[in-house]
């Protein structure tokens, strides 16, 4: 065993390359979850094993106060319930059924924290593969997760939470970059996420709410960036959420524990059609709600809109084809009156008429809307199209509405193009100083607005057509004239070449 502390790099790639054991097995949307729940059970493992390495040289030999001392920590990993304990099985014939007995115990060993988050994986699943391959694989998985880079725990790593929770959130990318449109169903881009936190700039105090969380990551960027000036850090915040996969609900329960955020309540539910963040008979309200929705949700429950017991659809009930305007509308409702609003949304939600058209009136003349921020293409995960950023203010007490056109500043990429560091800090900070800047943005009144008939194309606020270098005709005639020059050296010499050669 090295003495050496991996690097956050090698714990990454040392992860990745446990992939291989699924790769081309099936797709990396559903092996995620097999190297998310392994990662997560050794990450345990090796917690529960230093913790008892520290007591065992305070109490020596007394064991009956050391097992005490280990039953108050942050979780109880029951007997036989470690990675130790499943390598030295790694070559039994029934080696996936242990694994998920081993998960069971550990899951009933701290319901209140991890309550069904493995229900939903069988490591003894046909999907492996038939016994043999099945076999064959999770003896790899085993052997990989051996790796001393992949030593959890706190006396080798340090602050493991957060080397773990840097791992988890580059895993999550890197799968949601794999599956192709099945992506953007449970991750947000990192720095996408970072530019919203931003954005809603929470404080020390505040309830956090995403009712679309997905894995948790825009969640926890939110949490995050929660400061005092004391540590740059405080966990003075509470997160709340909803995820409708159950795969992706239990995925966002283990972001939150391996990021130190084990007290987040994420439920597992239909935000619009049976809402789980509840108090008494009414929503619970909060005072940031952030969101990544799925674009234009078809058959979002439309049909109970008329019914719904918390009334969120009085402003009107959005198109049965596009489900947009109803997370918004949930996410308004669920805002304390002096909260703020930041959701992404394709650009359709900013000029689509209808029933959508006159949702947009009822919020613009409430004088909710704050900004609107395009954003560059092809940053989502399963798309390419352009989105934006919606701000919304419940405490705004100007009458204008500040338009950003970020959508010409950002980094190119093979797959997918990045917000760089300089991209979110200009967003960010023109946001905050609500200033107009020549061809990027605009500070718009209610009354153009209103003029332009609720439309919020951005295009109609922010002008950055960029004129035409005018021609030189001159210039270009000689360019001409001295290209014909050459051209008829090249020819002259060709006709002597060839006269050359006899033909």
């Amino acid at each position: 065993m090295t003495n050496t502390r991996p690097t956050q790099d090698q714990i990454n790639k040392s992860l990745w390359s446990a992939c291989d054991t699924f790769r081309g097995a099936f797709d990396s949307s559903e092996y995620k979850n097999y190297i998310l729940v392994f990662m997560f059970m050794k990450y345990m493992s090796d917690v529960w094993k230093d913790h008892y390495d520290e007591y065992k040289k305070l109490y020596g030999d007394d064991e009956e106060l050391i097992q005490r001392k280990l039953q108050r920590e942050r979780f109880v990993l029951p007997d036989n319930c470690s990675f130790d304990y499943l390598y030295e099985k790694r070559n039994d014939t029934n080696i996936g059924e242990e694994i998920d007995k081993v998960l069971a115990k550990i899951e009933d060993k701290n319901l209140s924290k991890l309550e069904g988050v493995f229900r939903n994986i069988s490591f003894n699943s046909d999907k492996l593969g038939q016994t043999k391959d099945r076999n064959r694989r999770l003896k790899n998985l085993l052997t990989d997760f051996a790796n001393p880079v992949l030593d959890f725990r706190p006396s080798k790593l340090g602050k493991v939470e957060d080397v773990l929770g840097n791992a988890y959130m580059y895993l999550i990318g890197e799968f949601a970059s794999g599956a192709g449109k099945k992506g953007g169903e449970f991750y947000t881009p990192d720095e996408v996420s970072e530019l919203l936190a931003r954005l809603v700039n929470p404080k020390p105090g505040d309830r956090i709410c995403d009712p679309t969380c997905g894995s948790g990551s825009l969640l926890i960027k939110v949490g995050e960036q929660v400061k005092d000036k004391a540590s740059n850090r405080s966990k003075d915040f509470a997160l709340y959420g909803q995820e409708s996969n159950g795969d992706t609900w239990a995925l966002s329960k283990l972001n939150m524990f391996l990021h130190g955020m084990d007290s987040a309540r994420i439920e597992w539910c239909d935000t619009i059609n049976n809402p789980q963040l509840i108090e008494g008979d009414h929503l619970m309200k909060f005072n940031i709600v952030v969101a990544n929705p799925p674009f234009s949700l078809d058959k979002w429950g439309a049909e109970n809109a008329e019914t719904d017991r918390f009334q969120r659809f009085l402003r009107g009930t959005p198109p049965k084809s596009k489900g947009d305007y109803a997370f918004i509308l949930h996410m308004i409702d669920t805002t304390l009156p002096d909260g703020r609003i930041g959701v992404i949304v394709p650009h359709g939600v900013l000029f689509r008429g209808s029933a959508e058209g006159k949702i947009r009136q009822k919020l613009i003349e409430e004088n909710l809307l704050e900004a609107v921020i395009g954003l560059p293409s092809n940053l989502f995960f399963g798309t390419g199209i352009p989105a934006a950023i919606m701000i919304f203010n419940k405490a705004k007490k100007s009458k204008e509405v500040l338009f950003i056109d970020a959508s010409k500043e950002y980094q190119d990429g093979k797959k997918q193009n990045k917000l760089r560091e300089d991209d979110i800090e200009k967003i960010v900070s023109v946001y905050q100083n609500f200033e107009a800047v020549e061809k990027y943005s605009s500070v718009v009144s209610l009354q153009e607005i209103k003029d332009n008939d609720f439309n919020l194309n951005i295009p109609r606020y922010v002008d950055t057509f960029e004129e035409e270098t005018p021609i030189d005709l001159l210039k270009v005639k000689q360019e001409i004239q001295s290209l014909e020059g050459e051209l008829a050296v090249v020819r002259k010499e060709m006709e002597q070449y060839l006269e050359e050669l006899g033909l």
